[in-house]
């Protein structure tokens, strides 16, 4: 009887855990107070507002059980998020991390993107995100606001800016953009993001604290050492609650995919779609098939959420924001070194005559946009649409410069012209390329259709310094991208590396306008006011203010942390 009794006993107590473990499943998990709560890799940023409705997107390391913004004035409704996992994001030997990685390997990275609808025009939200992992700890973000897309006529600040690049002086730029103008309303971000796309670090978390959603989201902790002097500047909270429209630059298009090479070696090595089909002539793939063999911009595509209505896709598009209508052009070629040293392979020479898949093929253009362009046609087809012929203002974005005195205006914006020297024995002896100024596809057939359209503002970057330029009929060039270092203006005495003729110039814009002298505090050179700021202590950045239709620059010296934003240049559209 009392085996009976305790075997009794065992089974309560049995029936008794399985009861709680079954009323715990369903209860909240509750965690450890001592224990650290997981992290959100980024905070939230804003992407493609509609009239209605905006988009939330943020990212973690971990996949999670669920993800959800919560938003409204006392943040009492919520949106579920969809999660999607990044493709081609790496770290390599070259990654600025706590711990060293030997080899090129893929890192897992998730997106999240949630969708609040049913908002009113001018309703500004607060909102927040949240993600749980597996465990049940929850990671929450810090509170922001958002908002639908802006009617016509509402006054608007949108900061203009290009070539971060993880450059040492971005984050003292974007700190000084959030002290001296506060909030603005949107980013147009005219190409180079980073260096390296798809090395995970240089979005998110590179060890020297500069990378790019950190300095755009007041989350950078970047130590600049000027004079003997360190200030830490951790960037401008801006993205939270303002959207952000980005354009490619070369420093968003990956080369040819290796799972052993290193990430900066395969951002060096795209070559055109056409070279690698003739380099693997055995096999058959779709045409976006061929992109693991010559380029992609995959993970600049997987990270943003953008227009996908053009031929191009994300890579170009046209939206409307406000008062404003912008189009953004694919508009970039691989930078090749301007040496014309024999063991180069550069815009001008090949370095390995002999081995074709070695060849780099100049400076090639990575998306075709003169006439007859699927891209030339939708441009055409754009410039005719009532919503940019009524929009109060008229602005085309890209990366490539048209007009400069920058390095990166030479050679011409054209497909390289082979040419191959032969000696008497018909041997290769050399392999060059060449760029007709005749034969520029954005000044010879771009910019005409822009300036006969009556686009007011065309923006660009590429070559990190401040200048612009006025064409006869009003239209404006505005190349603002001394954000972090500059490669230098090319006047006086300061000459580009070119090879001798005269589709080269060594000094000087090659593009016929001359640049326009800072209209309020120009910078000095023995006494002469200088027409742009190219300086690797002095950033700038502009903004477009819709209510005014102002566009005003502002510089900062980090010789002098202490010091304020000078507006040093205005111009009306």
């Amino acid at each position: 009887m009392g085996r009976v009794l305790k075997s009794l006993q065992l089974v309560a107590i049995g029936v008794g855990v399985i009861l709680f473990l079954l009323v715990m499943h369903d209860l909240p998990q509750i965690t450890d107070a001592t224990s650290v709560p997981p992290e959100l890799l980024t905070q939230p940023f804003l992407q493609l507002p509609s009239a209605t409705s905006v988009r939330v997107v943020w990212f973690t390391e971990f996949a999670g059980s669920k993800h959800w913004v919560v938003y409204g004035e006392n943040l009492e409704q919520s949106v579920p998020a969809t999660t999607t996992k990044l493709s081609r994001t790496r770290e390599d030997q070259h990654s600025k991390l706590p711990t060293l990685i030997q080899r090129t390997t893929p890192r897992s990275i998730w997106r999240h993107e949630a969708i609040v609808e049913g908002l009113r025009s001018g309703q500004r939200l607060p909102y927040r995100v949240e993600s749980q992992r597996q465990d049940g700890k929850i990671a929450r973000s810090d509170p922001f606001s958002l908002a639908a897309a802006p009617e016509p006529g509402m006054p608007l600040k949108i900061l203009l800016t290009s070539d971060h690049q993880l450059k040492p002086l971005v984050a003292a730029n974007l700190q000084k953009v959030k002290e001296t103008i506060g909030p603005v309303d949107a980013v147009f971000f005219a190409g180079d993001l980073v260096n390296v796309p798809d090395r995970a670090s240089e979005w998110f978390d590179d060890d020297r604290g500069n990378a790019f959603f950190p300095v755009l989201q007041g989350q950078a902790s970047f130590k600049l050492e000027k004079a003997g002097t360190i200030t830490v500047y951790r960037g401008g909270d801006l993205i939270q609650s303002a959207p952000l429209f980005p354009a490619i630059g070369n420093h968003e298009v990956m080369g040819r995919f290796s799972e052993h090479s290193s990430l900066n070696d395969q951002f060096g090595d795209p070559v055109p779609r056409w070279a690698a089909q003739q380099a693997h002539p055995t096999l058959t793939l779709k045409p976006q098939g061929w992109k693991d063999y010559s380029f992609n911009t995959d993970t600049y595509e997987e990270i943003f959420t953008l227009p996908e209505d053009s031929p191009g896709g994300k890579q170009y598009y046209a939206v409307t924001f406000g008062d404003v209508r912008l189009i953004v052009l694919y508009a970039t070629n691989i930078w090749r070194s301007p040496s014309l040293a024999a063991g180069v392979r550069g815009k001008y020479r090949e370095r390995d005559v002999e081995n074709p898949l070695d060849w780099g093929y100049g400076q090639h253009i990575f998306e075709a946009i003169g006439p007859g362009s699927a891209q030339y046609n939708w441009l055409q087809q754009e410039l005719q649409r009532p919503e940019f012929q009524q929009a109060k203002y008229r602005i085309v974005m890209f990366h490539h410069p048209p007009h400069s005195l920058g390095e990166n205006v030479v050679p011409a914006y054209t497909d390289p012209v082979q040419v191959i020297d032969r000696d008497d024995r018909g041997d290769i002896h050399a392999i060059r390329y060449e760029y007709p100024q005749s034969a520029d596809y954005l000044v010879r057939d771009v910019v005409p259709l822009l300036e006969e359209a009556g686009v007011q503002l065309v923006f660009y970057g590429h070559s990190h310094l401040w200048n612009r330029f006025i064409s006869p009929r009003g239209t404006h060039f505005l190349e603002t991208s001394n954000v972090g270092n500059s490669y230098g203006a090319y006047v006086g005495t300061l000459k580009r590396k070119v090879p001798a003729g005269k589709d080269y110039a060594e000094t000087g814009n090659p593009n016929g306008l001359d640049p326009i002298v800072p209209t309020i505090a120009p910078l000095l050179d023995a006494g002469q006011s200088l027409p742009y700021i190219a300086s690797n202590d002095i950033t700038a950045f502009s903004i477009l203010d819709t209510g005014t239709g102002t566009i005003s620059s502002y510089y900062f010296d980090t010789r002098k942390p202490e010091s304020a934003g000078v507006k040093f240049d205005e111009f009306r559209l």
